[in-house]
């Protein structure tokens, strides 16, 4: 097999993005594609609010000898050989550096919401805490009958937490965010507060669990795990799924996978996902695709 990240030698991860764009869908499709840029002495963030758009389908079109000449040459040697979309990715796809992938969750601009986002935000917490937060806030969500919206559950393990995903049968208007999820003065009674305090009684000591202080929050608070919901709202940005999660310009520490609520109950699941690469994870993508479905 060929080195996914390192293709022709030198290091290219944007081989590996295009060979697993087409798994992405409908996860990704029409979302803004945003991504951050890590180098020795940088890090530079490329998203459409800056840039020109670029979506899922401009990675498809990745093919070997676009590869090659990004391996061979300066862009100013080959640009008459490139179209602007050819060109664009490569503003957003650094060759030779580490790049964190990223989407606007609801899109850059607008007030549809189709997806609710809920970071797990450990802190210090050992990631094992935020497994079982993420089961917890799943399980409490489900037997909610009082939240009306239709939805189908995606949660995926950032590598360092949880991001659990509620994709909604029908795109709600931004207003909703701002009355049932976001958090702030006299909104005590909110969806996503009213989780935070059921989750922390359900795995109190008291109740045979853990002593975990689960909170609804946007800023970090040491020894808490945190239930985000900020990046919700269009212009906020989220993980894609199977994004490289990058410690700095030369450290690749995790990579970002979807994940089953059955697999949330295993308490060996933070040290199975820790084992996985680039490789074993392109070997199983079809597994994988399957809960992004």
């Amino acid at each position: 097999m060929k080195d996914l990240l390192h293709p022709y030698w030198d290091l290219d991860v944007l081989g590996r993005y295009g060979k697993i764009a087409s798994f992405l869908d409908p996860f990704l499709k029409g979302k803004d594609i945003a991504t951050k840029i890590i180098g020795p002495n940088f890090t530079l963030l490329k998203r459409g609010t800056v840039l020109p758009f670029i979506h899922l389908e401009d990675l498809k079109i990745i093919d070997e000898a676009y590869l090659q000449l990004r391996a061979k040459h300066h862009l100013q040697d080959v640009k008459k050989q490139l179209n602007e979309k050819q060109i664009l990715v490569r503003q957003y796809f650094f060759p030779r550096k580490l790049v964190n992938f990223f989407y606007a969750c609801n899109n850059e601009y607008g007030k549809d919401i189709e997806r609710i986002f809920i970071d797990i935000d450990r802190q210090n917490n050992p990631a094992d805490d935020a497994r079982k937060v993420a089961l917890e806030l799943v399980k409490t969500i489900k037997a909610d009958t009082s939240f009306s919206l239709k939805y189908k559950t995606i949660i995926l393990r950032t590598w360092s937490s949880f991001h659990v995903y509620l994709m909604l049968n029908k795109p709600i208007d931004h207003a909703f965010y701002d009355t049932y999820l976001s958090y702030g003065k006299k909104k005590e009674k909110s969806f996503i507060n009213k989780r935070a305090s059921e989750i922390s009684k359900k795995i109190h000591p008291a109740n045979g669990g853990a002593n975990l202080i689960v909170l609804w929050a946007h800023a970090r608070i040491k020894n808490s795990l945190i239930l985000d919901t900020s990046n919700t709202p269009p212009g906020k940005l989220a993980r894609c799924p199977f994004s490289l999660h990058i410690k700095d310009a030369k450290t690749i520490d995790g990579i970002c996978v979807p994940v089953t609520e059955d697999e949330l109950t295993d308490p060996k699941l933070i040290s199975k996902i820790q084992k996985l690469t680039p490789e074993t994870i392109w070997e199983n993508i079809n597994k994988y695709a399957k809960l992004l479905k």
